[in-house]
C-alpha cells in the first residue's frame, strides 16, 4: 500500500480503495493514511463474503455493518460498492439502492457508465464497469493451494493495458483499472504500473478521476441531480 500511495501522490492521481471492512477494522492506519491522501474509500462487502450464498436478510445485515463501519473509519459514509468478487445475488442490487448508494461498480454490461435498471426500473444508481482482462489479479494471482501461477511478465501485462487504454481514449470513454495493493505493490509491477501511467499523461483530454467523481458526471449527463 506504501508504493500505490506514493505512486499516486507522485502523479497527483485521486483514486477509489474499496476496502472490505474487516480490513478496515484490522488495518485502521491503512484507511487513515488512503483518507489522509486524498483518496475515496468505498464498500467491498463486509469480510469478502460471496453475495450468492447469503439469502437476503444476512446480506443486508453484512452491507449495512460495512458501511457504518467505513464511516466510522475514514470519516465519511461510503458512496459507491465494488461487490466481492463482482459477486451479485438477486437481492444485491434492490439493497444498493435501499443504502442509498450512488453508484456501483461490478457488472459488464458496457465499457461505459450506464444507468442501472431493477426488475425494468430506473434506479438513479450508476454502473462504473469493469472487465477481468483490466484486473491485475487474472495476470498475477497466485494461490498456494491451487495451480494458479503468474504467467505473464509485467511488460506484458503494460501491453494489454496500453492498447485498452488507447482505444478507450480514441472513443472519448472510460478507462478502469482494478489493482489490489497486495498483487501491484510489488515492485516490477509497480514500475509497469508508472510506465502506464506516463503513457496516460502523455495524451490529450485525459481525467483522472475517483468512482464517486465519475460516477457524478455520468449522472449529470444521464439527467440526473
Amino acid at each position: 500500500l506504501p508504493r500505490v500511495l506514493a505512486l499516486l501522490e507522485r502523479h497527483h492521481i485521486p483514486a477509489t480503495f474499496f476496502v472490505p471492512a474487516v480490513v478496515a477494522r484490522l488495518y485502521p492506519e491503512s484507511i487513515q493514511s488512503i483518507v489522509a491522501a486524498g483518496h475515496e474509500i468505498g464498500m467491498h462487502g463486509w469480510i469478502h463474503e460471496r453475495n450468492s450464498t447469503l439469502d437476503e436478510a444476512t446480506e443486508r445485515r453484512l452491507m449495512q455493518k460495512a458501511s457504518a463501519t467505513l464511516e466510522e473509519l475514514a470519516g465519511r459514509r461510503p458512496v459507491g460498492i465494488r461487490t466481492p468478487s463482482w459477486d451479485t445475488s438477486p437481492h444485491t442490487l434492490g439493497l444498493i439502492a435501499e443504502l442509498g448508494l450512488r453508484y456501483d461498480s461490478s457488472f459488464m454490461a458496457d465499457d461505459r457508465p450506464y444507468e442501472l435498471l431493477h426488475r425494468g426500473e430506473p434506479t438513479g444508481i450508476v454502473e462504473l464497469p469493469v472487465e477481468w482482462i483490466l484486473d491485475d489479479y487474472p495476470y498475477f494471482g497466485m494461490s498456494r493451494t491451487q495451480p494458479i501461477r503468474p504467467h505473464l511478465a509485467p511488460r506484458d501485462v503494460l501491453e494489454i493495458w496500453r492498447a485498452e487504454f488507447d482505444l478507450a481514449h480514441a472513443e472519448g470513454t472510460m478507462f478502469v483499472l482494478t489493482m489490489h495493493p497486495h498483487i501491484i505493490g510489488h515492485r516490477s509491477r509497480i514500475a509497469m504500473l508508472e510506465a502506464l501511467i506516463e503513457h496516460i499523461e502523455s495524451k490529450d483530454g485525459v481525467w483522472f478521476a475517483t468512482h464517486e467523481q465519475v460516477a457524478q458526471q455520468a449522472a449529470a449527463g444521464l439527467g440526473q441531480p
